[in-house]
This record gives C-alpha cells, structure tokens and sequence, in this order.
C-alpha cells in the first residue's frame, strides 16, 4: 500500500495450485485466516491434510480447532523447511510481482478488490507450465486431461 501494510491468506489446492478462499487483513491476528478456512471447507469440503507454516495465526487455537474439528491432518512446516510450503510461496511470488509490486494501494479496500480481481485472473485465466499449461480452474474443476497426461 502507499502507506500502512495489508495481510494476505489464502487457502491453496495443492494438485490444482487453485486458490479455494483468500482474506486481507489489516492485522496479523488469526480470524482473517480461520474465515479463509472456513469459507474454503464450505465451498469445497475437507482435505485428508492441511499444510501450512508455524506463524501464529496458524498455529493458533481458533485455527488448529477448525482444522480438528474437521478431522484434517495438520501438517506444519518445520523451521527453515522451505519446501514444505513451495506451492503457496510460488503463488505468493506471483501476487507480489504481476500485481502488488506493480500497484500502491490507496486503501484497504482498494487492495482487497484488486487483488480479488487478480486472484479471480489466476485461477481462471492464467495458464501454469506445471498444469501443462492449464488454468488452475481446469486442473481443479477437470483433473481427468492432466492426470491422463502425467
């Protein structure tokens, strides 16, 4: 943003790299990333296994809860185990360099609609040479052609 910081989270197929739900926050607490959470299991239903990394609002109560409650498997990324996470760092660098770098937001709002609009283009339009030049939509809504493929 031109002034102040926004907090992205985002819930991330694995096998698709879709992302399922995403919040912007302007606080690094953890109900930003349980209402991702939640709105993920809705749409979507439960995974067998939720990974992600040991920051706070992740390894928090309200978040690790949702994710019991549930009976998903919690799989946490050990310290300095970059693999671990390289799908979601992969997106990251996405969003950060053909949409935050290329932008200073006027406002939270304005940040959230604009990278709503982004993430909307990801998933929908923008081909991945590790999906064989599929959109995250079509591995995830279709995985039948790639998984023939591979």
């Amino acid at each position: 943003m031109a002034r102040g910081f926004v907090y992205l989270a985002a819930v991330v197929d694995w096998f698709s790299r879709r992302v399922l739900s995403y919040r912007v926050s302007i606080t690094m607490e953890a109900d930003f990333c349980v209402g991702a959470l939640e709105e993920a299991l809705t749409k979507y239903g439960a995974p067998g296994i939720f990974n992600t990394d040991q920051g706070s609002q992740f390894t928090s109560e309200p978040f690790t809860d949702v994710l019991i409650a549930n009976e998903i498997a919690i799989s946490m990324d050990g310290k300095g185990a970059w693999r671990d996470n390289v799908f979601v760092e992969r997106i990251w660098k996405s969003v950060k360099y053909e949409e935050v770098y290329l932008h200073a937001y006027d406002s939270v709002g304005v940040a959230r609609a604009s990278l709503g609009r982004y993430l909307d283009f990801y998933n929908r339009l923008r081909p991945h040479s590790s999906l064989d030049r599929r959109t995250p939509d079509e591995a995830y809504f279709d995985p039948t052609p790639f998984m023939a493929a591979a």
